[in-house]
């Protein structure tokens, strides 16, 4: 963003204003136009500043930050990174839920590797269930839809300069 056009809007009212008076005063005028002239350059920063952060409060997931390049500011927009959502805490073991009153139950053979069998039976007992009830509460945690993923918000950042 080019500063220069907005300095010498400035200049010029100065002029104008000067005009209406003495020649002195429209000389003091046009050096005091050029004496001004870092002061509202960084004024005119601050203005920016000051607007990317309240852009920056309105967008979700974004900073608006100005940036200084060859002595010229630009506003940059960047995707804030959201960290990855803290693991939920682990769920107590929840025993399957009763069957329908009228439901009946099916008896299926299932055959395990001896390992797993071993392994299975380990977490059903560290975990106080049957091997029954675990298998069942596994195989219905398998069907169930996934949950829908949530979206992690952090707080805003605020980067920048100060004098």
């Amino acid at each position: 963003m080019e500063l220069t056009p907005y300095v010498e809007s400035l200049r010029g009212s100065l002029a104008s204003a000067g005009n209406a008076a003495a020649d002195e005063v429209r000389d003091a005028a046009e050096r005091l136009s050029y004496a001004v002239e870092p002061s509202l350059r960084l004024t005119l920063l601050e203005a920016l500043g000051d607007a990317a952060a309240e852009v920056t409060a309105q967008l979700d997931g974004v900073v608006v930050d100005v940036r200084l390049r060859g002595g010229q500011p630009e506003l940059v927009a960047d995707e804030v990174a959201v960290p990855p959502a803290a693991p939920a805490a682990p769920q107590p073991p929840q025993p399957p839920a009763p069957p329908e009153p009228d439901e009946g139950t099916s008896r299926v053979s299932l055959r395990l590797p001896e390992t797993l069998k071993v392994k299975v039976e380990e977490v059903a007992a560290a975990e106080g269930m049957s091997v029954n009830a675990w298998l069942i509460r596994a195989v219905t945690h398998a069907l169930e839809p996934a949950p829908a993923p949530r979206r992690a918000t952090t707080g805003r950042r605020i980067t920048g300069w100060v004098r």
